[in-house]
């Protein structure tokens, strides 16, 4: 049986038909790549619906690729920094591989090798068992609960010095991950095993159980690279057996969500070390009395129409708790021409006159140059400002830590000479004073 690729481009407005079974339809469905609809027998006609990645099973897999023609290594980096700041490039290697699971399979491959070349970290865990002889902490309230008037076995509790940790159990979890992958390249499968091999004494996480905590410190930095690419696939890749015994692996992500994250995320590193605050996903109420923080919520019968409320991805507060700066993530322009770009500019637009701010910047995906719009009858500006994400991942932080810079040195400046002309106000008025108790 050939192995089937079929790849869609995830703005696709045709979509392709394809032979499916009644079993493959639904798996497909399930994975929730594509929408499929049934056009008859074993027909069936597959659109994009805004997720990207891969799904796998018996002789096929089903690409949805990004619109910026992503490979692995920047995809990776986008979804390992949205929740990771301290996420990097280096810890996907696998961008020859043109397709999804190979890449992701060789990259934690090679990211776990170079976690384990100083051994498996070990570290202390709290353990309670029934033992015949103490051992360190005899727990009395278990004693008495599980064996009233027996002397033993004795519930004890200690310390133990041991490989099951939670760095090591997010490893294994994600290496059995993608040894579950089928038609997995047979040399990136022997080294997978042979990873799984060295873990002795790690206990699998049971699947669906939530991904262990654990803390960044000097003694697990070599883990690091390997912890974080493991958790963005624990996350958003999954391998399973259908009723029917079929197994299928998917990695399905949704690249507006990916990309409005990543942008949060930056922006907020960026601005950290400037004076006042950065609020992610901000509650702003657009109608209603009082300042932007206060509304109706529309719920009771006193109030049951409620004001109209936003959510705006990042506002910068200054130090003296007004907003001074309106961020906004757009992963699909209308336009970068203005054609279509209606509603990204109302937006902004509610964004600034709720918030009291007369610019707000629009980050999104793609090239070119800022392009700056203002608003008519309204002391509003808006600025859409290109993220290519096909460069460098170093280069697109560079990217977004300028556009941050440069809107807040915009607002500075403003504040600044409001300040100086609220000053001449009050000389010109206190001169004013001065000329009339003269004449006077």
């Amino acid at each position: 049986m050939d192995f089937r690729h079929v790849t869609l481009d995830e703005l696709d407005l045709e979509g392709r038909e394809l032979e499916l079974t009644a079993q493959q339809a639904m798996l497909l469905r399930e994975s929730k790549l594509v929408d499929v609809r049934t056009l008859g027998g074993d027909r069936h006609w597959l659109m994009p619906n805004g997720r990207v990645g891969a799904v796998r099973f018996e002789d096929l897999q089903v690409n949805v690729t990004p619109n910026h023609k992503l490979d692995v290594t920047h995809l990776m980096f986008l979804l390992g920094y949205a929740k990771n700041p301290g996420f990097r490039p280096d810890s996907v290697v696998g961008e020859a591989h043109g397709d999804l699971w190979p890449a992701m399979a060789q990259s934690l491959a090679a990211s776990v090798e170079r976690a384990l070349r100083m051994g498996v970290l070990q570290g202390y865990t709290s353990e309670q068992e029934a033992l015949l002889t103490v051992r360190g902490r005899i727990a009395f309230e278990e004693q008495i609960r599980r064996r009233p008037g027996h002397t033993v076995p004795i519930e004890v509790r200690y310390d133990d010095f041991s490989p099951d940790i939670a760095e090591n159990q997010i490893l294994v979890a994600a290496i059995h991950l993608m040894l579950g992958v089928p038609r997995l390249d047979g040399e990136i499968r022997r080294r997978l095993l042979h990873l799984d091999a060295r873990f002795v004494g790690v206990k699998r996480l049971v699947p669906g159980t939530p991904t262990p905590r654990w803390q960044p410190t000097r003694l697990n930095e070599r883990y690091h690279a390997a912890l974080g690419l493991a958790e963005v696939l624990l996350r958003h890749a999954s391998t399973r057996a259908s009723a029917t015994g079929i197994t299928m692996s998917a990695f399905v992500v949704v690249m507006w969500k990916v990309f409005e994250d990543f942008v949060t995320t930056a922006l907020t590193e960026a601005l950290a070390a400037h004076p006042g605050y950065s609020s992610p996903h901000l509650p702003v109420y657009l109608t209603g009395a009082g300042d932007w923080g206060e509304g109706r919520t529309g719920r009771g019968q006193e109030d049951p129409h409620g004001d109209v409320l936003m959510n705006v991805d990042v506002v910068h507060v200054d130090g003296d708790g007004a907003p001074d700066v309106v961020f906004d993530a757009k992963y699909k322009l209308a336009s970068h021409t203005g054609r279509y770009a209606n509603a990204d500019h109302y937006q902004m637009l509610a964004y600034c006159t709720a918030l009291g701010v007369p610019t707000a910047w629009l980050i999104y995906a793609g090239g070119g140059a800022d392009i700056r719009r203002k608003i008519k009858n309204a002391v509003v500006e808006v600025v859409t400002a290109p993220l290519n994400l096909r460069e460098r991942p170093e280069a697109v932080l560079e990217r977004v830590r300028q556009v941050a810079l440069e809107a807040l040195g915009a607002s500075q400046g403003r504040r600044m000479v409001t300040a100086n002309a609220s000053a001449q106000g009050r000389v010109s008025e206190a001169l004013r004073d001065l000329g009339t108790s003269a004449e006077s």
